[in-house]
């Protein structure tokens, strides 16, 4: 009889309803979890935090580009330094996330500030009618430089970076540059310069 009692109670309709609540209640927490893990997944290399040595490797990596685009002009002429320098906006600057923040060094209105790449690439090898007063600043014989940060501003995928940058020409002519650059990540993870402010130190005089 006890069997027969427990039997009618494990099955009895009141049991039945309230595993069936229980079974509506747990199945949207079961299946929001994939969601909840692909979502932490997805773009797992973009949302990655910057870091202080990627801010530093970037640096480093324009300098020399810098220097590698003035080699070229010296050894191959001023085409093979326009394509080096193509390839260095397409693969160090933002213009694949849009408008880039660029203030050049030695740049008067109405083209003080560029957001565009033909901007760029205009002050940094010349020869674009559209932009008369460049004359190419990377082309100036560069050979080493160096850079001294005054800070670095990091926050998640974003950074900046304020200090000077050091230019040695060919013929050990140092010029001295105010440098700040703002950093952000791309969808696959790769650092892109999106500001890039310069301007000669401020002598009193």
């Amino acid at each position: 009889m006890e069997r027969n009692e427990m039997t009618a109670l494990r099955y009895s309709p009141a049991a039945l309803a309230l595993l069936a609540s229980a079974l509506c209640v747990a199945a949207p927490a079961a299946a929001r979890t994939p969601v909840l893990d692909a979502s932490a997944a997805v773009g797992n290399a973009a949302l990655k935090p910057i870091t202080e040595a990627e801010v530093l490797a970037a640096q480093k990596a324009w300098g020399d580009a810098l220097v590698m685009i003035a080699t070229e002009h010296d050894r191959k002429g001023k085409a093979a330094a326009k394509q080096a320098a193509e390839r260095v906006l397409d693969s160090a600057y933002g213009y694949n996330l849009g408008p880039v923040l660029f203030k050049p060094t030695l740049a008067a209105a109405p083209q003080t500030f560029r957001t565009t790449r033909d901007g760029a690439l205009a002050y940094f090898v010349g020869g674009n009618p559209a932009y008369p007063g460049d004359s190419g600043f990377a082309l100036k014989g560069w050979r080493s430089h160096a850079v001294e940060n005054a800070a670095i501003y990091l926050n998640g995928t974003t950074a900046m970076s304020m200090g000077n940058v050091r230019l040695t020409d060919a013929k050990g002519n140092v010029t001295t540059v105010d440098k700040t650059w703002g950093y952000a990540r791309d969808k696959d993870g790769k650092l892109r310069i999106v500001l890039h402010h310069s301007s000669l130190p401020y002598a009193a005089d």
